[in-house]
């Protein structure tokens, strides 16, 4: 196994493993899945300790023709003037364009918080909204309840009703992660709205995860439109709250005593 760096990222790719039969060709086609560079774009550069010991500069060539060894380092080099990698276009969230809704937006959604309370009021001029334990709504001792208050009370803003999806600023394209149900291993490929999945549940951002394996439901299309590229059945969305992001490096599932594997 190897670690990849990539000169635009500050990622670095733990524990990649490799067949040494696989040429260098194929081994930009594969990097290219996580950090977006093309193949065509990409010098690659052996490094061990820091020190450069070659260049992998014949994509013909395989990877145990330069004597690739297990715990050595291949550096990226992106020649992409137009990297979308370049000033941290992948990494720094700055740069991203967060989902907002707008007011007028959110009120017209159906299935929304917003929407029910219209409902039960529509059914019910007298009815409130129900209140967590022990809080009053409208100023009444802890516990109490003012209905004259809370049914003059605004209704929550879309800030309020969308906090369940909360997005942590490490949640980037890129980013190596770990969903939940199942512990599954990948590299999120998208961030942001899916109008086809919200439905029923409101707004708020989805992650679309490109899964290491064919754990998933689709290849990063939903409803025929394509939000990210991946291999069938390797791509899924989930909303923020299960995603993990850190270090988790592709599983290796081959004998480790391969001597045709690193």
């Amino acid at each position: 196994a190897v670690s990849v760096t990539h000169e635009h990222l500050r990622q670095r790719m733990l524990e990649l493993k490799f067949d040494l039969h696989a040429t260098v060709g194929d081994v930009k086609a594969r990097l290219h899945l996580h950090h977006g560079t093309p193949a065509a774009s990409q010098r690659l550069v052996l490094r061990d300790g820091g020190v450069d010991l070659c260049a992998l500069d014949d994509d013909a060539k395989m990877l145990g023709y330069y004597s690739v060894q297990t715990g050595q380092t291949i550096h990226v080099f992106d020649d992409d003037p137009y990297s979308l990698s370049r000033g941290g276009g992948l990494e720094d969230t700055s740069l991203v364009d967060k989902y907002r809704m707008t007011d007028e937006a959110y009120d017209k959604r159906p299935g929304t918080l917003r929407a029910w309370m219209r409902e039960q009021r529509a059914k019910d001029p007298t009815w409130t909204p129900p209140k967590p334990p022990g809080t009053s709504i409208g100023g009444g001792r802890p516990g109490g309840t003012d209905k004259s208050a809370a049914s003059s009370a605004p209704p929550l803003d879309a800030g309020t009703a969308a906090a369940e999806h909360h997005l942590d600023e490490d949640v980037v394209v890129g980013a190596r992660c770990e969903v939940a149900p199942g512990a599954r291993r990948g590299t999120v490929a998208f961030v942001g709205a899916v109008p086809e999945l919200s439905g029923g549940q409101g707004g708020g951002p989805w992650v679309g995860v490109r899964l290491d394996e064919p754990l998933g439901k689709h290849d990063g299309t939903v409803k025929g439109t394509r939000y990210f590229d991946a291999p069938p059945r390797h791509g899924t969305f989930v909303r923020p709250t299960h995603v993990r992001v850190g270090n988790f490096p592709e599983a290796a599932f081959d004998d480790d005593d391969d001597d045709d594997e690193l």
